[in-house]
């Protein structure tokens, strides 16, 4: 069965944009002891036009092979003309306002998101990759496999949390965790058994 992995920036504290949704305050983090790691290890998540500037554009897709994300993670592209801005993976929005796609590479679909991954799952391919934002991924919690965290040195102070929902405590367990000379970190969650989250410590 595919997996559906949440891939995402934050902050030390847990934001991954600033109030009004831009995560730019993140970018100037992605220094060059860390930025390598991502264009070797996760070549899928960079954006279809800035893959040729790192000299990835012709890279495979080593995890993921399609993308999800909410109306408010697509809109800052489609504002400055890119429709398709995972041109490489499949792409889905998910929205109830957006109606019709602006572009036949990209599909926007009403249907509830937990309906959605579960059938995404049980066909063939790579991995399922949560792009954002935090009500999209509050709401498909309960479907996330494997959080990976890039958490960079600053703290926002407030801002778009990494995950918008009612408060149900879903235990993860940490299975990677790597540390560069910058300060940048990346951590690796699989989410806990069932009979292990309930365990005595």
């Amino acid at each position: 069965m595919r997996k559906l992995s949440y891939f995402v920036g934050a902050s030390i504290d847990g934001f991954i944009a600033a109030p009004d949704g831009d995560p730019d305050f993140l970018m100037p983090f992605v220094t060059e002891d860390y930025a390598p790691t991502l264009f070797t290890e996760y070549p899928e998540t960079i954006p279809t036009p800035g893959r040729a500037a790192v000299g990835i554009a012709e890279a495979p897709n080593k995890r993921f092979d399609t993308v999800l994300m909410g109306r408010g993670t697509y809109e800052p592209g489609l504002a400055i003309g890119l429709t398709s801005p995972y041109a490489h993976l499949r792409q889905i929005v998910f929205s109830r306002t957006l109606g019709t796609s602006p572009d036949p590479a990209v599909e926007v679909t009403a249907e509830d998101p937990l309906g959605v991954v579960r059938r995404l799952k049980q066909e063939d391919g790579l991995g399922l990759w949560l792009c954002g934002g935090a009500d999209l991924a509050g709401r498909l919690l309960p479907e996330i496999d494997e959080l990976i965290v890039k958490q960079y040195p600053v703290v926002a102070g407030s801002g778009v949390p990494l995950f918008s929902a009612d408060f149900a405590p879903h235990a993860f367990t940490l299975t990677d965790s790597r540390i560069f000379e910058r300060g940048n970190v990346v951590l690796t969650y699989e989410r806990t058994a069932p009979s292990s989250a309930g365990s005595a410590s």
